[in-house]
């Protein structure tokens, strides 16, 4: 207690006072200076025993906080108390449960990277060795019509690849916080046919019907861009799930509470044990075949989460899938 200056200037003044006082006491008569000493002597008794005290509290505080710092997992909390060192116990308590609380989210998020890496190399793996097998073929292969088709089967795994990077890199930035979503009324019909322009060519050459019902007054407030790099993410897992001559119907419901767009495709829709993952990264379904990397809806859900929308998946009655994006007014 005493190693604080400040105490030892309190003690030294209040010593001087008292000394001061108790002379003057004296000049008068002995019982005043003897009176002056015992009052201030007692008051002196109550200063030391009250200041200990709430040294002995800050002890014990630094103690808790030095256990903070060297990762404790106890946490102690001593009993309720009235004052000011009270509350500063209740906040350095509420201190801790927060740090902790981020490094558990912190180890969570280090897990999931290592998870996420290891997928990522995992999914790059499967075409660079399929380019590295169609490379030792064209060094052995000296016929122009085989050459050509393995050079054709390259470029397609380089697509996957680059497909498979930029989507990485969309999602990367995502979670980081870096993209910043603009807040604009975007109509729905104008951000549907934009979703469907790269598709246009491919249902056609699969002779794939796409019905469109959307109100020429529908609106959302979002990044348009973004959101139509969603919205192509759905249509693309619709017309991989569909066969040649399948539907795929995308609908519009718009009411003075929300605005919501279904996709319904007439393919064999979810399995029953997938529908809960559909949207998590790297997941394809347990018997599924598809050639894709399943980060497309990943994607798509991060996006439409991020603009304050909801999207989900479920089968249809009738048959095939059916993913509804929904956006509150």
């Amino acid at each position: 207690m005493f190693r604080n200056k400040e105490i030892r200037q309190a003690a030294l003044l209040f010593l001087l006072i008292a000394g001061g006082f108790g002379a003057a006491g004296f000049t008068l008569c002995w019982q005043a200076g003897v009176l002056v000493l015992l009052t201030s002597g007692l008051f002196g008794t109550v200063f030391f025993v009250f200041t200990k005290a709430r040294y002995r509290r800050l002890a014990q505080l630094s103690e808790q906080i030095d256990m903070v710092l060297h990762d404790a997992q106890q946490l102690c909390i001593s009993e309720s108390r009235e004052g000011e060192l009270a509350i500063l116990q209740s906040e350095i308590v509420k201190m801790t449960l927060r740090i902790r609380q981020q490094n558990e989210a912190l180890k969570t998020e280090k897990k999931h990277l290592a998870d996420s890496l290891a997928d990522i190399s995992h999914q790059l793996r499967t075409p660079l060795t399929s380019v590295n097998i169609i490379l030792s073929l064209l060094e052995r292969n000296t016929d122009q019509k085989d050459q050509k088709a393995l050079i054709r089967e390259a470029g397609e795994l380089f697509d996957q690849m680059d497909f498979l990077l930029a989507s990485l890199l969309k999602l990367s930035r995502l979670d980081a916080g870096i993209v910043i979503f603009e807040k604009e009324p975007v109509r729905a019909c104008e951000l549907v046919s934009e979703a469907l322009r790269p598709f246009l060519i491919l249902a056609e050459l699969h002779q794939i019907q796409i019905q469109t019902d959307i109100p020429q007054g529908a609106e959302i407030s979002g990044d348009f861009r973004w959101l139509s790099e969603a919205f192509q993410n759905i249509i693309k897992n619709c017309i991989e799930s569909v066969e040649d001559g399948g539907t795929i119907q995308i609908e519009c419901e718009d009411n003075p509470l929300y605005t919501e767009i279904t996709f319904h495709d007439d393919g064999a829709g979810f399995e029953k044990e997938d529908l809960p993952f559909v949207f998590e990264r790297f997941y394809r379904g347990k018997g599924s075949e598809a050639t894709g990397y399943g980060i497309g809806l990943a994607l798509c859900r991060t996006i439409i989460l991020g603009q304050g929308g909801t999207v989900s998946a479920k089968n249809h009655p009738q048959g095939g899938a059916v993913f509804l994006v929904r956006f509150p007014k």
